[in-house]
């Protein structure tokens, strides 16, 4: 009798290699999926937010700094989203009794935040600083768009990883004076001054960007 070509625990294992073969593919489809998610990556995403509120009209028509609100920006990896409170700085005195506002009035008065939704929403696995942009020259609008002219905030950028990578390796473009960071309609006289500019900034904040994985992906 001829011995078996393939020891007897193969046998027993066929179905967990069918149920990995059968799984493989479907975990594989699933990280394409949520990577292409038109929630991170899709210019034009624009979710509907609990209150409606206008950056055309507080950012652009009132003049509010970014910093107002977003008060972590240039000391934290992440642009805090500001809280009630900060809201009815103005609003206690201003429009206090909005209908458009009701939300804002009911979570001031229970201390439950207001379920924003996030716009700008970057993969789990991907790393980001905002103060490490922001103290160096990169200003809002690089990655945010004129924000000061949208009604409803929406992605502008594809905030693809080659896309960063773009200005990783040729940063120049894309730096201003500190003073003009949240002033998003700021713009060199031509493109040979934003270039003069740009290699000024890069020699004076010594910006050196990485365009290693262990960078983005730590």
């Amino acid at each position: 009798m001829s011995k078996p070509y393939l020891p007897l625990w193969f046998d027993r294992a066929r179905p967990l290699f069918g149920a990995i073969l059968l799984f493989v593919p479907l975990y594989l489809l699933g990280v394409a999926w949520f990577a292409a998610d038109p929630q991170t990556i899709d210019i034009g995403y624009s979710p509907t937010q609990p209150v409606p509120f206008s950056h055309a009209l507080h950012a652009g028509e009132l003049g509010l700094d970014c910093r107002y609100c977003h008060t972590t920006v240039e000391k934290a990896a992440h642009a805090a989203i500001p809280s009630t409170e900060i809201c009815m700085n103005c609003h206690d005195r201003i429009a206090p009794n909005s209908p458009k506002l009701a939300l804002v009035r009911e979570s001031y008065a229970t201390g439950q935040p207001i379920p924003w939704v996030r716009v700008h929403d970057l993969p789990d696995f991907v790393y980001f600083d905002h103060s490490a942009h922001v103290n160096r020259g990169v200003s809002c609008v690089e990655c945010h768009d004129r924000v000061d002219r949208m009604e409803r905030v929406y992605q502008a950028r594809t905030l693809r990883m080659g896309w960063c990578l773009e200005c990783h390796r040729n940063p120049e473009p894309h730096l201003r004076p500190q003073d003009q960071i949240t002033n998003l309609a700021w713009q060199a006289g031509s493109p040979e001054e934003q270039q003069r500019i740009g290699e000024e900034l890069r020699r004076k904040n010594n910006i050196q960007p990485s365009t290693s994985c262990s960078t983005c992906h730590r």
